[in-house]
């Protein structure tokens, strides 16, 4: 089961919206909505209201993929760094559980941080650029934030 969550679309910061956008999360079709790119968060959401929102810090990468033996159309291909299905999740807790209990580790799975894939297939075929560029420019504008929070921190640790 995806987690998919009954809140509002943004409303305010959206840059761009495209409707009759396909989802697939880890392989599972969500079906077709609107994809928000807005201000601090990348969202999906189904004509129910059902839907997720991403921040950019979790977005690792995002690309446009033409490689029609990865998936049969090309698409906006998006990384995140965390699980967004249930199913995921509890499996990984339970087997976590399990190796506890047995006294097992494997490092391997140590170093390994979970991760899901979306591919967002808008109906529009000219709008995967646009998107793109525009998830380029507001992950840009959101690391350049942050590394100005830091050099801020970084000089009131030197004046005081």
């Amino acid at each position: 089961m995806v987690l998919l969550k009954n809140v509002s679309p943004p409303s305010e910061g959206v840059r761009y919206q495209q409707s009759e956008t396909a989802a697939v999360l880890d392989g599972k079709g969500l079906g077709s909505g609107t994809l928000y790119v807005a201000e601090n968060r990348l969202s999906w959401f189904d004509g129910t209201g059902l839907g997720f929102s991403l921040e950019y810090p979790s977005i690792s990468l995002h690309a446009i993929s033409r490689d029609v033996s990865a998936y049969p159309q090309e698409h906006l291909y998006v990384m995140v760094n965390a699980k967004l299905s249930e199913e995921d999740g509890a499996a990984e807790e339970s087997e976590m559980k399990e190796k506890d209990s047995e006294g097992e580790q494997d490092e391997s799975d140590e170093d390994t941080d979970p991760i899901t894939e979306i591919r967002f297939v808008p109906s529009d075929k000219a709008a995967r650029q646009y998107i793109t560029e525009l998830l380029s420019e507001r992950t840009a504008e959101w690391f350049s934030g942050v590394q100005k929070l830091f050099q801020q921190i970084i000089l009131n640790l030197f004046i005081y």
